[in-house]
């Protein structure tokens, strides 16, 4: 059989080395249209904060290794300009010489991959300054530019994961940086709440953070963007700007695909099936430019993400041999760090799950993430979100100083074995002080989301708090004196756990009682207490006050509204 792949990197390249792996004869040709067939995109942004300090590991292999290797011709500077499925070649165009052939194939696997997003809109947007980040040569290009000492100043345009990523290392490398997002949030994949911490982990480390904000042009030595605010009001503003990091997003390359007349889906990324065959059974596509299937939505969707192109290019090549292959579909698992922030997703947040149609809810705690006697112990944010009535697990994020991703991987693996908050309640997890609680935060999230689906206690949300004190509602503080002392919301009555039974009657029968402590343990406790003792109206707060100062930090700050506490709390 004679293989050819159009594109390297974790898609073409895993479906070329599997290939070679199931058929030693085969005969298989890779074509790179860039410098470099194999590299570690996901590590570009980390070279320009030197955390890889040499360009030369970005690159995971050269068209000599892979032939020496695996006996597969790499061809790079080579850009597949044509598919002509009538006699099964591809028209190639050498970048180096100017020359078109044509090569012939039996089988082909399309891994284009996807290309920034570079809107003609944005005035100046072609200037010398104005970078992407796709390949090796592209950060090669940026890091020459940062570090240049006349740069002083960086605008990071777009706040998802390279941008983030960017932004954290090119702050590493010394720089004043800006970024600009057009929502109201950084990082999608994440509600609201929780990505407040995000936002407070940025402004700590010097970064100028603009959300709902658009650049429009991009000048000598600024960038002009226009902020649109809740009210719909829209205000111009400027940034100084030396260097510019443009990051918005990536549109999949289909062009190739769509020329050949195979079929393109309803999300924008070419058609496959569970084999990831393309409407030509002898042409697969796989990685960042396919539509393939969400298994919670039930809907077509696209994933930009490295590990699920791995094992679809795996598939792929087994189908090519006669393995089966059965597909699930995705749920989307990912991860980031944020300076000191440790930051993980999966499944569906609120806004997808309200768009997919789900009956949810959620649950949110800050449990620690290993006994608290140890000196490296610190708060979880774990936020969990299920289905009513079902309890079957529908997504979680974890943001903390310790190993969110470890949680999130046990969360993942749970959503794609279908399982429910039962089964997460009991879930053996490995346990010692160093590493965890004997009942780990995954534990804890189950626990206390089986409490709101069976009703034990009823409960709000963070985002609810604020109009609950403009209010003026009843809420009752069960941490102990001194920590209210230390902050507390304006307006709560404290009443520490410890002396509860004892003053049950300074809290009225006739209105709703919020209660809180520092992370909704004690306040639990203390919800139980007052239920046993014939009080009906008890509500709890989730997250309590550690919540609600991360929740309410950065838009006190940057909107310069009231705070509703006396006084933050992060620890």
């Amino acid at each position: 059989m004679k293989l050819v792949v159009v594109g390297g990197v974790a898609g073409g390249a895993s479906a070329a080395a599997r290939v070679r792996r199931l058929d030693a004869k085969a005969e298989i040709v890779m074509f790179e249209r860039g410098e470099h067939v194999s590299f570690s995109n996901c590590a570009l942004p980390y070279h320009l904060g030197n955390v890889v300090p040499r360009q030369e590991s970005l690159v995971l292999m050269s068209p000599g290794a892979f032939k020496r290797s695996h006996d597969i011709e790499a061809r790079i500077m080579s850009e597949v300009v044509k598919i002509n499925r009538d006699r099964k070649t591809v028209t190639v165009s050498d970048l180096m010489s100017g020359e078109t052939y044509e090569e012939s194939y039996d089988k082909l696997v399309l891994a284009p991959g996807a290309r920034p997003i570079m809107p003609k809109s944005i005035e100046g947007i072609d200037r010398d300054n104005v970078f992407s980040i796709r390949n090796v040569t592209d950060i090669a290009r940026v890091k020459a530019c940062i570090d240049r000492p006349e740069v002083e100043n960086v605008v990071v345009v777009g706040g998802g994961f390279i941008g983030i990523e960017t932004a954290e290392n090119v702050v590493k490398a010394g720089k004043k940086v800006a970024l600009i997002e057009g929502l109201d949030q950084i990082m999608a994949p994440f509600d609201y709440d929780m990505v407040q911490i995000l936002h407070k982990e940025l402004d700590d480390n010097g970064i100028d953070l603009h959300l709902s904000s658009t650049v429009t042009a991009i000048g000598d030595g600024s960038v002009t963007a226009v902020r649109t605010g809740a009210d719909g009001e829209r205000e111009e503003f400027k940034v100084p700007a030396d260097c510019v990091i443009m990051s918005i997003g990536v549109a999949p390359e289909t062009g190739l695909a769509k020329d050949a007349g195979l079929e393109i889906g309803e999300t924008g990324g070419i058609r496959v099936n569970h084999n990831f065959q393309t409407s030509d059974p002898d042409i697969y596509a796989v990685g960042d430019a396919i539509e393939i299937f969400n298994m919670l939505t039930h809907k077509p969707g696209r994933l930009a993400l490295a590990g699920p192109a791995q094992w679809e290019a795996r598939a792929a090549a087994d189908h090519m041999y006669g393995i089966t292959n059965t597909y699930k579909g995705f749920i989307g698992s990912s991860c980031v760090r944020v300076f000191g922030q440790n930051a993980a997703s999966t499944g569906l947040n609120e806004k997808t799950a309200a768009k997919a149609g789900y009956s949810f809810d959620s649950v949110m705690i800050f449990p620690n993430d290993k006994v608290g006697m140890m000196p490296d112990s610190h708060y979880m944010a774990f936020k969990l979100i299920f289905e009513v009535p079902t309890g079957k697990i529908l997504g979680a994020q974890a943001i903390g100083r310790g190993e969110a991703d470890k949680r999130i991987d046990v969360i993942a693996a749970m959503i794609t074995m279908g399982a429910t908050l039962e089964d997460l309640k009991t879930l053996e997890l490995c346990y010692s002080p160093v590493f965890s609680t004997a009942k780990d935060v995954v534990n804890f999230g189950a626990l206390v989301a089986l409490n709101v689906l069976n009703d034990k206690f009823r409960q709000v949300h963070v985002s609810d708090v604020r109009g609950l004190v403009e209010s003026g509602a009843c809420i009752v503080d069960v941490r102990e004196e001194s920590e209210y002392a230390a902050g507390h919301i304006k307006g709560a009555h404290n009443i520490p756990l410890s002396q509860l039974r004892g003053r049950l009657d300074e809290i009225p029968r006739d209105v709703p009682v919020y209660v809180h402590c520092r992370s909704s343990q004690r306040s639990y406790y203390a919800l139980c207490c007052l239920k046993g003792n014939g009080f009906d109206n008890i509500v709890n707060i989730s997250g309590s006050f550690l919540g609600i100062s991360l929740y309410e930090y950065f838009n006190d700050k940057t909107q310069g509204r009231e705070p509703i506490v006396t006084q933050y709390n992060f620890n």
